[in-house]
């Protein structure tokens, strides 16, 4: 099943936010309705594509306790998207979300929470993420990867409280100039 960036940012959209592992089932049942065969390998590099581009972004709530979850435990932009039960994958910053065809129904079909994103964490976790791969593509003069970083950047900015004008900067000293 192929999908794109912004159906997966619909279907996560529905339950607020989800499990990798949900993720990939919910996108499984939408293949099963259409009657297509799913491809798990296919589904999982979908959703890193989709996190890759910051149509997703992963998301580490505080736990139960009321104290900040270890941001520690998985690096953004790690091979696969976590399958850590504490991380959960939400909409990002480039989606404009879009449901797929029988989508709506998913609700009713999979048990699953609907949760609600802390904006303000979650702000703060893409602006990290963000600096650091921003950085990491200065370092190696990764000029394709910078110009996509600040197109994000502007993203970033008007989807969140969060002010990207360094981060801006330094990836607009890399890039050729016109």
């Amino acid at each position: 099943m192929s999908t794109t960036h912004d159906e997966l940012a619909g279907v996560v959209d529905l339950f607020g936010a989800l499990t990798n592992t949900q993720l990939a089932d919910a996108l499984g049942e939408l293949a099963f309705k259409k009657g297509q065969d799913v491809d798990e390998d296919a589904l999982h590099v979908e959703i890193k594509s989709a996190i890759d581009a910051y149509a997703l972004v992963e998301y580490k709530p505080a736990d139960a306790l009321g104290e900040p979850a270890d941001e520690s435990a998985d690096e953004p932009g790690s091979e696969t998207p976590t399958d850590d039960p504490e991380t959960l994958i939400t909409v990002g910053p480039t989606a404009f979300p879009t449901l797929p065809a029988n989508a709506e129904d998913l609700p009713h079909i999979l048990d699953y929470e609907r949760r609600t994103v802390d904006r303000d964490r979650l702000a703060d976790q893409v602006s990290q993420r963000l600096t650091a791969e921003a950085t990491a593509a200065v370092a190696s003069e990764d000029t394709d990867r910078a110009a996509e970083l600040l197109d994000v950047a502007y993203d970033v900015e008007m989807w969140a409280s969060v002010e990207t004008e360094e981060v801006r900067s330094k990836l607009a000293a890399v890039l050729p100039q016109d």
